[in-house]
């Protein structure tokens, strides 16, 4: 289980550690509804990684990836390998719409709305951006494959999927119990850290996703 742990850690934080889903969490927290918003938006954003990571731990298991053999371990391999170059590609293609110098990024429309969101459209944009959005979906896939082509038992898988889970939600989770807590301390440093998110959003994505995908294409290669 230790081994499935430490090749879901780098995943979860590619999934933690994406910049559009922290900037509308710090958004949603500055907007007159902060508190409803902000909590369901986790919901959602908790939901659809659990989800996603489950359908695909059940995909693999049922597929045989986890019945040791050479083929699934074959299998297992291709699957991080095509996943790894995936990520790769959308590293270039985020790399190629980072800003100029001197240009101001530009982010997703919806974020101007953010302050008339509903709670049930915070809850269904926090589940979109975890289980729906493209790079982040590649993570949850890579995990649930990691987690259900392990020899694990069922209980073990459960707490793969959990610890995958609070790790990469965490830092949308933490801002959103911190505001709960002592809202009036934070918003200005929210403030400045959704500044900066905007600014290098995409070259920060595109790093992560770079490394990310080589650590999956090193892990694939490993396995062939």
């Amino acid at each position: 289980m230790n081994g499935v742990l430490g090749d879901l850690l780098p995943l979860a934080l590619g999934v933690a550690i994406s910049p559009v889903p922290i900037i509308a969490t710090i958004l949603m927290l500055l907007a007159p509804q902060a508190r409803g918003t902000s909590i369901d938006f986790l919901v959602g954003w908790v939901a659809g990684i659990v989800v996603a990571t489950t359908i695909f731990t059940v995909i693999a298991s049922t597929a045989g990836l986890d019945d040791g053999s050479d083929d699934s371990s074959t299998t297992s391999a291709w699957i991080k390998l095509v996943l790894g170059v995936l990520l790769l590609l959308v590293a270039v293609r985020q790399w190629g719409r980072r800003p100029k110098p001197g240009e101001e990024a530009a982010l997703p429309k919806w974020m101007a709305a953010i302050d008339s969101f509903t709670f049930v459209k915070a809850l269904g944009l926090g589940f979109l951006l975890s289980a729906v959005n493209p790079k982040n979906l590649l993570m949850c896939v890579a995990a649930g494959t990691a987690i259900g082509g392990a020899d694990l038992s069922t209980g073990e898988a459960v707490v793969s999927v959990a610890v995958f889970t609070v790790i990469a939600a965490s830092t949308v989770a933490l801002p959103v119990l911190g505001f709960l807590v002592a809202h009036e301390r934070l918003r200005h440093p929210l403030d400045e850290l959704r500044t900066w998110l905007q600014a290098n959003n995409v070259a920060v994505m595109s790093v992560l996703v770079l490394v990310i995908g080589v650590v999956l294409l090193g892990q694939g290669i490993g396995g062939l």
